[in-house]
């Protein structure tokens, strides 16, 4: 029968049964069950990357199923011949709350009041920056970038989406406009989310002259992947005080403990967490029975981000 590996067998209770296929537990360190029977492999939500290598130990395996919405760096080692599909959608509502929680962490200045707490002080009352009001960019208009906007429009935002190209809206934007209007439509906003994906085009898309038409006191916040941002012209701008900056993505990451960043003012930085939530596992395990029914049925699969 065909096999398809899950990351343990945990995953494997959870997922199974699926019809037509033989679910597998391997964690792509050392050799897998049935190596010449493996189709589908799914390789642990952490570090799959540095596992992909493994499957040279296979030799008929035709999807790599990841449990990640990014995927640059797995493509990059994905033998010839093999199709990739990322996990979108899964990450979509714990990426999302991020989002929202760190652009009102960082315009209510709460890394102050946590601060404060540890020191046992009482600040005194200052007014702070309200989310209402703001007029806030979403830099990438994914199945992310819409879970996003669907959170921020209660909290009585003026929401303008971007995404590669223009396109029609929809029940959360009007419009969505092209990346080519970036130098007209950045000064216009006081926060900017970034959740594009990382690729040739967007790599450093967030650079010094992108930093300097946001208008000052700006927030630039980044849940997408840290070289989308240059990171020395980012420091500049923090460094100074013009700008404002939270981070869940860094370039380099891990962040140095040596860093600038890590104390430069009006910066919040939260360790790559936006997926690490307890929404995870259900939406994971939800995906993985409908690709994994797909393929063994031969209907058309979700997600595919790199055909074979």
């Amino acid at each position: 029968m065909t096999v398809a590996t899950l990351p343990g067998q945990d995953w494997v209770d959870d997922v199974g049964p699926v019809p037509g296929l033989e679910l597998l537990p391997w964690d792509m360190d050392g050799l897998p069950p049935r190596a010449d029977e493996v189709r589908v492999v799914v390789p642990p939500y952490m570090g799959a990357a540095g596992r992909i290598p493994a499957l040279r130990h296979t030799s008929g395996v035709e999807l790599v199923q990841l449990l990640s919405a990014g995927f640059d760096d797995v493509l990059r080692q994905l033998p010839t011949g093999v199709s990739l599909a990322n996990a979108g959608g899964v990450h979509d509502a714990s990426t999302a709350e991020l989002a929202v929680a760190l652009t009102l962490a960082a315009l209510r200045d709460l890394q102050d009041f946590a601060a404060a707490q540890r020191n046992r002080r009482w600040l005194p009352l200052e007014f702070h920056t309200s989310l209402a009001d703001r007029r806030v960019m979403l830099l990438g208009y994914g199945s992310i970038g819409r879970a996003i906007a669907a959170r921020l429009t209660p909290f009585e935002v003026r929401l303008t989406a971007v995404a590669s190209r223009a396109r029609r809206g929809d029940g959360l934007v009007p419009s969505v406009h092209g990346i080519d209007e970036l130098p007209m439509l950045l000064p216009d906003h006081d926060v900017v989310i970034v959740v594009v994906p990382l690729t040739e085009d967007t790599t450093r898309l967030v650079d010094a002259a992108f930093l300097a038409a946001m208008p000052d006191g700006a927030l630039l916040v980044n849940v997408a992947r840290g070289p989308v941002v240059d990171t020395e012209a980012l420091l500049r701008e923090t460094s100074s005080g013009r700008l404002r900056a939270a981070l869940d993505v860094t370039d380099p990451e891990p962040l140095p403990p040596e860093h600038d960043l890590w104390a430069s003012p009006g910066v919040l930085i939260t360790p790559h967490v936006g997926g690490a939530t307890t929404a995870f596992r259900p939406r994971a395990v939800r995906l993985l029975r409908e690709q994994l029914g797909a393929y063994a049925a031969g209907r058309p699969l979700l997600n595919i981000v790199h055909p074979r």
